[in-house]
């Protein structure tokens, strides 16, 4: 009996090898090269130097607008946050025990701050905001992290002069490192 155990193991492994193999040789044959014109429609990435920033423009005023009805019910109304991610205060807390990373306390840059509202906002349903209405709630928390004025006008050129309060807390990992100290 001992031995039949031995001889079916043996051949689970062999045909699992000879299945794996056919497999590699011949992957399924699954969906289809997505077109180049529908990956623009979808690639919606700003990276931090502002590339691709679309036309548009928004101020907190009209941001309020929007966050009221799309973003309060998680971050609550003045971005302190709900059942998301608290948006607002946390100045000086980075070098505590207990800190509050929050737009205007930890994120470096003003770009990533609307690349991620316009690609992953609202919640429940992504990039259905308008590049108005993405400027106009990031004028808006902006704002109400005292970053920009709240009679300020965010467009892509005003996005870009927007000063970070930890834009110098970050290291670039694309600099070259400086070079080590010679061994003693």
């Amino acid at each position: 009996m001992f031995g039949r155990k031995r001889v079916a193991a043996a051949a689970a492994v062999a045909l699992a090898c000879v299945a794996g193999t056919a497999l590699a040789v011949d992957p399924p044959k699954l969906g289809q090269r997505a077109p180049a014109d529908l990956l623009a429609l979808m690639d919606k990435s700003i990276p931090p130097d502002g590339t691709g920033l679309p036309p548009g423009q928004g101020t907190p005023v009209q941001g309020q607008a929007v966050f009221l009805e799309k973003c309060a019910v998680c971050h609550g109304p003045r971005g302190e946050g709900l059942t998301n991610d608290r948006l607002v205060g946390g100045e000086g807390t980075l070098t505590q025990e207990i800190t509050a990373k929050t737009v205007g306390s930890f994120w470096p840059y003003a770009t990533t701050l609307f690349d991620y509202i316009r690609r992953a906002m609202p919640y429940d349903a992504p990039t259905s905001l308008k590049d108005d209405e993405v400027y106009a709630t990031a004028a808006y928390i902006l704002a109400l992290n005292g970053i920009i004025k709240e009679t300020d006008t965010l467009n892509a050129e005003t996005l870009m002069k927007v000063k970070m309060p930890n834009a110098d807390g970050f290291i670039n990992q694309w600099v070259e490192p400086a070079p080590k100290a010679a061994a003693r």
